[in-house]
This record gives C-alpha cells, structure tokens and sequence, in this order.
C-alpha cells in the first residue's frame, strides 16, 4: 500500500495524508473489484468465439481476448454516453478483437450466434475474488455499511453479484439509478445515501484509476485505487500513479479502517 495511510486501533477510524478521517460506510466498484469479471469475459469470449476463429494459437487467443475487454476504440464508453446499446458495445468490441487478431469480419449472423452463445456462458463464470467475503465479515463485524456503486445498470449487476454469491451487498447504486455514470459526483452520493452515511466519511474502492479513485475523490468520498498484482485494470493517461491510498489487494482495507485487531484474517 502506497504511503497515504495509516492506521490506529479505533476500527472505522484512519489516517490519510496525516489527518484523521472517520469512515462510516464503504462502497466498492464491481467488475474486476469484487467480481473478476476479466477472467469470466476471458473464458466466455474464447467460447463463443472458437467456431468463428478456428486456428488461433494460444498466443493470438490471449490476444483476442485481451482486445475484447481492454477495448482500446472505447465501445464501453459510447454505451456509457448513450450512443450504442449495451449489446451494441458488445458486438463492436468482438468486431474490432476478431478482425484485429483473425483477420476476418464477423457477418451479423455470426454477430447473433456469438452473442447468444456469450450472454449464456458469461454468467456462470461469475465468481468473487478471494479476498471479498473475508473483508465484508469484518465490515459487518465492525458494523461499518457497505454497498457497491457501478457504471452498469442496476439490474444487470444485482444478477452479477448474485451469480457470483454477493448477495448480501444489498446497497446498489447503477447508472441508471441516478441516470448518469461515474465519475459524476451524483452517482457516489447516491451511494453514500443508501448506506446512509456522509460522502466525507464514506471510503470508495476501485480498481478504476480515472472514474472511480480520482472520481470518487473529487465527489468528496475517501476515494482508493486497488490496482491488483497482475489484474489489468484501467489505469488512466501514462499509467500514471493516484494521489491517495493504492492498494493491492482488498485484505490492506481492515488494517486501514483499524479492524486488524478485531479477529480479522486475511483471504
């Protein structure tokens, strides 16, 4: 963890950049922070794709999927922004993953076939990083709220974080909650009003450098970037580093929030 925060043995209570800042309630980002979902678009996508690509070798899948959820042309955005459908964001990124690395072009009813395939095949490769269930037991332990705030539709997510067993992260904030994604401020106060507790004393953990570490702190939260160990997140303009806390693994939170001595045991 990058030097920005200390920790004392008052559990919700931390030390950033040398000031004291009680934390009341956390919430998280979702995709590749409590679901690894690039791993689950990694195995969906060489599924649905292999009748479409035959041939490819290891080196060229792990391109092709790799192109699939890096999404360099910013198909995920434009959804965001509402110019494409979320199937339509979809099918552009495999176009651009299998023309770039097949050398071919998907016709539209390879485009239907692959996506049917994909829509039920992801799903079941929904699962939660090691590190999730251990540190919502301390937060309930502690009784400190926590819920997660996404830049996907509500719906969408419930069913993610049920597939993947987090049921129990009751509080969900999506972008059509508030009708506009992060990082606008709306949508992590929306969060912190859920759990009712205060942006200032409420913690954001993403993996997100642009929309949910520096978004969540120009929204006023307590914004940390967890940029796991060989987990390509999305890390922003020359992968330059945040001015906050960085973690590598959510098992750093409880020591953070002053939890480590309150029967906490890392995933």
């Amino acid at each position: 963890m990058k030097d920005h925060m200390s920790t004392n043995t008052n559990g919700g209570h931390s030390r950033i950049d040398g000031a004291t800042v009680d934390i009341d309630g956390v919430l998280f980002d979702i995709d590749d922070t409590l679901v690894d979902l690039k791993t689950a678009m990694d195995k969906t996508v060489r599924h649905a794709s292999a009748e479409h690509a035959p041939g490819l070798s290891e080196e060229q899948w792990i391109e092709y999927t790799h192109l699939y959820s890096k999404d360099p042309l910013g198909h995920y955005d434009r959804f965001l922004s509402g110019e494409l459908s979320f199937v339509e964001q979809r099918l552009q990124r495999i176009r651009h993953a299998h023309k770039s690395v097949h050398g071919s072009l998907l016709d539209d009813e390879s485009l239907f076939v692959w996506n049917r395939a994909y829509e039920k095949t992801l799903p079941i490769h929904f699962v939660a990083f090691d590190d999730v269930a251990t540190l919502l037991d301390a937060l309930e332990a502690a009784g400190i709220a926590y819920g997660a705030v996404s830049n996907n539709v509500e719906a969408y997510q419930r069913i993610k974080l049920d597939k993947a067993g987090l049921q129990r992260v009751e509080a969900l904030v999506g972008t059509d909650t508030v009708d506009c994604p992060k990082p606008d401020p709306q949508i992590f106060h929306e969060g912190a009003r859920q759990l009712g507790t205060e942006p200032a004393r409420t913690m954001y953990v993403g993996d997100n450098l642009l929309v949910d570490a520096e978004g969540s702190t120009a929204a006023g939260l307590v914004g940390v970037w967890l940029s796991r160990p060989g987990v390509v997140g999305t890390p922003g303009p020359d992968d330059r580093e945040f001015d906050g806390p960085t973690i590598g693994s959510l098992d750093e939170i409880p020591a953070m929030l002053g939890l480590v001595n309150s029967g906490y045991k890392a995933s």
